[in-house]
């Protein structure tokens, strides 16, 4: 529909209660009937009736709020054109993207990775964005045809990385599965997070499948990659890694979750029968299959992975934590659950192993998600600061805040750098070397990791205020980060025991 112009002398005469212009970004908006219900009370906008209310809107709002009352539009600011809705563009704030959305060249990210982030950019912007803050407040978890898009999309394909999963795939941006590498991946981390969250919405988006699916992928038997992954790739059934238990978190070999093959129960030795319980396991509310670590010997080496369906002696409860309940955190029981050996990943009693190689991936996609995340604080900052007018003028003005968003900028941009180089290593390893010679970096960049985004969140919580404590509004972004940044320092292996480890594996 095409809107009619008006000149700033005609808004101007509609500035009663009972008939309420207001200019905003070059559009005109009708608030007659909305302002008594306006949450901030009526006065507020009788004050700014018939005027250009850009600068007092963005002091108090979120660009996403027009967005919602789109339909009070009624016209056009002559000679203005409206600010585009550009969720969907890269960023042109500074530090606001990555390498692969910024026009300098990147030493890693070429053609391919551009146009992959454009077109998965938007994808995110369409399919996952309008739904999130939403759905995020009503801790529902993803609508079942939201995951199946997703797999459509091939973006659950996407976050396990590059191998013969993608073969025959269309993928975003028109990537040749052949050409897909880590850095491709790693784009589609970023872009997730960035359009619903970390450790909120974006948790319940199949990061349960993002980490309990390559146990399948690199140790599992042909028939589970032929039968199951096919419909995880899909969208149509959810995993997650069943791996931390009320008594063993970081220490995993302290694990007591039993399998055993009794000949009283199982004659045939064809099943293990299973008991236990599992605790901050993310997806575990809604997922179908679990992949499980489970005891079937004394010690390190007495401990093994299967793949549990969601049948009779299953059962999960919601555990709520700081973040979402999109995102299906549970507590899971296992009681005489009959579980085929076939189902068994990998080897008997070499489980271990295979927990401790997924843990590498895990890990390093983690940090592709802080950093995604701690870039759009960056971002948010650097846009309030140049709006938000104290004292007479622009919060950047003051040096204190350009000292903050300094602090900030280099942190990010150290761990984005590091964090780069790990991946290029990654794309010139096969799985087996990751593992070698790369559990100890890995381990360090995500420690070094979640000290930056401590030092992030707590300069936005100061650049912001009170906002920053609000979860609605302008500060919503940064109440989100600073409510679950924690959650990196204590998922995937506390900062204690990754610090420990990087020095052990360099001293191998």
């Amino acid at each position: 529909m095409t809107l009619a112009e008006y000149t700033l002398d005609q808004i101007g005469q509609h500035k009663t209660p009972d008939d309420l212009w207001v200019a905003i970004d070059g559009l005109v908006y009708d608030l007659t009937e909305f302002a008594d219900a306006h949450p901030g009370s009526a006065l507020v906008l009788y004050r700014v009736g018939g005027t250009d209310a850009t600068e007092a809107f963005y002091g108090l709002h979120r660009r996403e709020v027009l967005q919602r009352f789109a339909r009070l539009a009624v016209g056009r600011v002559a000679g203005r054109s409206a600010a585009p809705d550009d969720f969907a563009e890269f960023s042109r704030v500074p530090f606001g993207e990555a390498p692969a959305g910024r026009p300098q060249p990147s030493a890693f990210c070429g053609a391919s990775h551009v146009a992959f982030k454009r077109a998965v950019r938007r994808l995110c912007a369409q399919l996952i964005a309008p739904h999130a803050e939403t759905l995020a407040a009503a801790d529902a978890p993803p609508p079942p045809e939201m995951l199946r898009a997703l797999g459509a999309a091939g973006l659950h394909a996407c976050r396990l990385g590059p191998g013969p999963h993608l073969a025959g795939r269309a993928l975003p941006g028109g990537v040749d599965p052949a050409e897909f590498d880590y850095f491709h991946e790693a784009i589609a981390h970023e872009e997730i997070t960035r359009a619903a969250g970390i450790y909120c919405f974006g948790e319940g988006l199949a990061s349960g499948m993002m980490i309990g699916a390559p146990p399948i992928l690199k140790f599992g038997p042909q028939w589970m990659i032929e039968n199951v992954m096919p419909q995880l790739l899909s969208g149509e059934k959810m995993i997650c890694l069943a791996i931390s238990e009320p008594g063993a978190g970081s220490d995993v070999a302290n694990i007591e979750t039993e399998a055993v093959k009794l000949s009283v129960l199982t004659p045939c030795g064809k099943f293990f029968i299973v008991n236990g319980t599992k605790k901050w396991i993310t997806n575990g509310t809604f997922s179908d299959y679990f992949t499980t670590a489970v005891r079937t010997g004394k010690g390190p080496a007495g401990i093994s992975m299967l793949l549990i369906e969601r049948g009779a002696g299953v059962s999960t409860k919601s555990i709520k934590t700081s973040g979402s309940g999109s995102a299906g955190t549970a507590f899971v029981v296992f009681e005489n659950v009959k579980v085929p050996v076939e189902n068994l990943i990998g080897k008997e009693g070499q489980g271990f192993a295979v927990i401790m190689a997924n843990f590498n991936h895990e890990r390093w996609a983690m940090v592709a998600g802080a950093c995604s995340a701690a870039r759009q604080v960056v971002e948010e900052c650097f846009k309030w600061a140049n709006q938000r007018k104290v004292f007479g003028k622009a919060l950047i003005e003051q040096p204190v805040i350009r000292y903050k968003l300094g602090q900030m900028i280099s942190e990010l941009e150290a761990v984005q750098s590091w964090y780069e180089v790990i991946t290029y290593q990654m794309t010139k390893m096969s799985y087996k070397e990751q593992n070698q010679h790369l559990a100890g970096p890995i381990a360090l960049l995500k420690y070094r990791c979640t000290r930056m985004t401590h030092l992030v969140s707590d300069n936005a919580v100061q650049i912001f205020g009170g906002r920053a404590i609000t979860r609605t509004g302008m500060g919503r972004i940064i109440e989100q980060f600073q409510r679950v940044n924690k959650f990196g320092a204590i998922l995937g292996g506390a900062e204690e025991i990754l610090l420990d480890l990087g020095v052990r594996q360099a001293m191998k």
